[in-house]
């Protein structure tokens, strides 16, 4: 026996009897003696079934039903009778894990799961068909049937009709659709879109194009996909790029080196470098004056010419020497440089 308890909207019209402790004290008894070793919990509650009836619930133990509740119906029949014990059953409370709802076999076939080799067969009563000899509302199929004389035993009614639309409109291929709402453009105007016959051509055909996940499958004409047979593409590159680009990653480090201020030149070294070159310039000047064809007097002529050069060689040292060294060979050398010419005056006398 299955206990269907229900929650009266009164429960206090039951009678006394059923709800008092000597009740509950039964009700508990009749749940142990059905639990066997498991203990009963406590009395979580009763239902009142009638006037007569009650249901005492009591918290389950048993492994495997978590939720679930003892329900012991007891009954009165009236004044001067024990309350009698009428059935003894598990039921599930409101937190109890039960199984689903019981679904017809028709009813549970779901879109995907016919395989290989499966049969599906439709109702009798189903309402997507009709039979063929009855008006199909779509003229294409009535100008096919009567243009061979034949017709199928049932065709897709007006309901069947309207159902596939509405199905493929809020599909994956349909104009609400993530591809679609970024496609450049829509099916209708492109290449590769197939219009199916009948009336459902007027919104939705076939894509022939292979490189596209609609390829093969029903789209509605508002559908669309990158793959569009119009779609230009700019020879350009797809992110706009600046004329001038800086690359933050690499910078370019260069150490400006500090300035080199020129060494400070002395007054005196380049007083001292002046008279060396005045020294100079004066003996070429003088050695040019001579005459070709005078010669020294005989005993001293490495004494005339020895002198312009030694005269000479001092001009060459560094621009360091001291200038009071340099104004007194200055005027030694002339005097060196002037004795060769006196010479040779006094031998022409």
């Amino acid at each position: 026996m299955t206990a269907t308890p229900t929650q009266q909207p009164d429960p206090v019209l039951a009678d006394p009897a059923l709800v008092d402790a000597a009740a509950v004290s039964t009700a508990r008894a009749a749940a142990q003696e059905e639990a066997g070793a498991e203990p009963v919990g406590e009395h979580v509650g009763v239902l009142a079934e009638d006037e007569a009836s009650v249901t005492h619930l009591f918290e389950a133990a048993h492994a495997g039903y978590r939720g679930w509740n003892w329900a012991v119906t007891v009954a009165f029949a009236g004044p001067g009778t024990p309350v009698s014990v009428s059935e003894v059953v598990l039921l599930p409370g409101k937190d109890a894990l039960v199984a689903p709802d019981w679904v017809p076999w028709h009813e549970r076939v779901r879109a995907g799961d016919l395989g290989v080799g499966d049969l599906l067969p439709t109702r009798e009563d189903d309402p997507r068909l009709v039979p063929g000899y009855v008006g199909s509302d779509d003229p294409a199929v009535e100008e096919v049937a009567k243009e061979i004389g034949l017709g199928r035993v049932r065709v897709l009614s007006r309901e069947g009709v309207l159902d596939a639309a509405s199905r493929w409109h809020a599909g994956d291929f349909g104009p609400r659709s993530d591809m679609a709402r970024s496609a450049p453009a829509t099916c209708g105007t492109c290449g590769f879109y197939t219009r199916i016959a009948g009336s459902l051509g007027a919104a939705f055909g076939v894509c022939a194009n292979e490189l596209t996940p609609a390829d093969g499958h029903v789209v509605h004409v508002e559908y669309g996909c990158g793959a569009h047979s119009e779609v230009e593409v700019e020879g350009g590159p797809a992110v706009p790029v600046a004329d001038l680009v800086y690359d933050d990653a690499t910078l370019d480090v260069e150490v400006n080196e500090p300035a080199v201020e020129p060494a400070a030149v002395e007054p005196a070294a380049v007083e001292s470098a002046a008279v060396e070159s005045a020294a100079v310039e004066s003996a070429a000047v003088e050695s040019a004056a001579e005459p070709a064809g005078a010669e020294p007097a005989d005993g001293e002529p490495a004494t005339a010419e020895s002198a312009p050069a030694e005269a000479v060689e001092p001009a060459a040292e560094p621009a360091g020497a001291e200038a009071g060294s340099v104004e007194t060979a200055a005027p030694a050398e002339a005097a060196e440089a002037e004795t060769p010419a006196e010479q040779a005056d006094e031998s022409g006398r």
